[in-house]
């Protein structure tokens, strides 16, 4: 019988011969992708045992119907804590920031079965991104899931730390991912999920430990320094913060019938908490008065994108993150016959975000040739400085200050669950103009807090990165 051989030419990763008596009970390719079945391979020579010798039962919730809010779901300080998954974390820590809250009844009956406490191992088993991220409930803790994770009991908080760390290991999220089934929203049956080999050893969680201390370290120091931009330029400003008062006398104000005639009659709009903002020492001046041009950018559908990722990336809110900071992990294509209809964004452009949620409208960054070439959305206003009065840098820091105290928050239009600040509006905003020479200063000042804030955030991340190796090594050689 002739042997059937395989191109030097081909990509071996990608085209593979199984043989039949290596067939277990998939058939799909992906289970047999080389390396993943030698490191498998690998794996097994250390005689792991699967993850279901170490539970003594597993289980998972569901999701309320948002639609009865009432009657499902609490606040914080009076709810339950309601894990998802974003409220899991590589680290084997919950994060709790973005956490949704249920009441005591839907607790304690709706779902009843998928309670957590202490110690209880949480698992992710569908959806995209990393499969099997694994966290450990904190000591004294109680809160309930949904049906994107499980929740595993062990008996032992330290077994459900050791076993968190080697499933949050890239060598565990490969095997996790080697068991998944579906398309374009990968699962993880509870037979699939208990079949993983588990290499139990304890350096693992102590290595994992020290990489997290480090890498949280690193990244309080980051923060604490992002946290003091906004307190250097309201002092390099001679902006007075005011005293917080949230009582009711504070809360409540009038207005005359002439100022709302015709106009607005929401609060927020005639709220005096923002004044403070434009009792500088320096002089004001309208941003139209600062710039050459205002424009937004275009719309642009699914039918539109060029999903291979290929051609012109456009620039939506959603590469903007915080202090002015733009990212590129997430990005939609235009095609590059766009380039003769729509203009591309230049170096010093400010780019305003105009429409988002009422909190995020005004986030701005500045262009600085961060790709070679890109288009901007509808959701986005670019601004050209004249730079014979402002430096581009400065403009987008007070901004930024404007938008982290609420100011945008308050004056911003709002419909159909979205908010915006047009055009004209922009264009009547008030900015304090010292010196350009002094303008220069406090940019560059709050540019190098940037850079030695992403530092501090690389090195956390380079710790995590070295300790995975640590943990692979001991993983794969025993």
């Amino acid at each position: 019988m002739s042997k059937f051989i395989l191109s030097e030419e081909l990509d071996r990763s990608k085209v593979f011969i199984v043989k039949h008596s290596n067939l277990e009970k998939r058939l799909d390719p992906f289970y047999y992708i080389p390396k993943i079945s030698e490191l498998e391979e690998k794996v097994q020579e250390h005689n792991p045992k699967p993850l279901r010798d170490y539970v003594q039962s597993v289980s998972s919730g569901a999701t309320p119907k948002t639609t009865e809010s009432e009657k499902y779901y609490s606040t914080k300080e009076n709810g339950i804590p309601f894990l998802r998954v974003q409220n899991l974390s590589p680290t084997g820590q919950l994060h709790l920031d973005d956490c949704k809250y249920i009441n005591k009844a839907t607790h304690e009956s709706h779902l009843k079965r998928s309670q957590v406490s202490e110690g209880d191992l949480l698992v992710k088993i569908t959806g995209v991104g990393r499969m099997a991220v694994a966290s450990v409930a904190p000591e004294g803790f109680i809160g309930n899931t949904n049906q994107h994770m499980v929740v595993i009991k062990t008996g032992n908080i330290e077994i459900s730390k050791v076993l968190a760390a080697f499933l949050n290991s890239d060598i565990g999220e490969k095997l996790a991912s080697r068991r998944a089934t579906g398309g374009t929203r990968p699962a993880l049956d509870y037979s699939a999920l208990m079949s993983i080999p588990i290499i139990y050893d304890e350096k693992i969680l102590e290595i994992t430990k020290k990489a997290v201390k480090q890498k949280g370290e690193k990244e309080q120091q980051a923060q604490s320094l992002l946290g003091s931009i906004n307190d250097y330029l309201l002092r390099e400003l001679g902006i007075t913060l005011p005293e917080k008062d949230n009582s009711l006398q504070n809360r409540i104000f009038t207005t005359t019938l002439s100022k709302v005639s015709g106009g607005r009659f929401d609060p927020i709009f005639f709220s005096k908490q923002i004044n403070f903002l434009f009792q500088s020492k320096f002089d004001y001046r309208k941003i139209k008065d600062l710039a050459h041009s205002f424009r937004s950018g275009f719309g642009m559908g699914k039918n539109d994108q060029n999903l291979d990722k290929k051609g012109v990336v456009q620039v939506r809110p959603t590469n903007m993150m915080s202090h002015g900071v733009l990212s590129f992990h997430r990005n939609i294509y235009a095609p590059a016959t766009f380039l003769d209809q729509y203009p591309t964004l230049k170096k010093g452009d400010i780019l305003f975000n105009n429409t988002n949620s009422q909190a995020l409208v005004g986030k701005t960054a500045m262009w600085e040739n961060n790709l070679d070439q890109a288009f901007y959305s509808n959701h986005i206003t670019v601004i050209k400085v004249k730079n014979e009065l402002v430096d581009p840098g400065y403009l987008k820091c007070v901004l930024n200050l404007y938008q982290s105290h609420r100011y945008f928050y308050s004056i911003c239009t709002n419909w159909n669950n979205q908010s915006g600040v047009g055009i004209e509006q922009l264009k009547t905003i008030k900015i304090p103009l010292p010196d350009l020479s002094i303008q220069k200063i406090i940019s560059k000042r709050i540019n190098q807090l940037y850079k030695e804030s992403s530092i501090l955030k690389k090195n956390g991340a380079e710790e995590m990165a070295k300790a995975q190796k640590e943990i692979e090594s001991i993983i794969i050689n025993g």
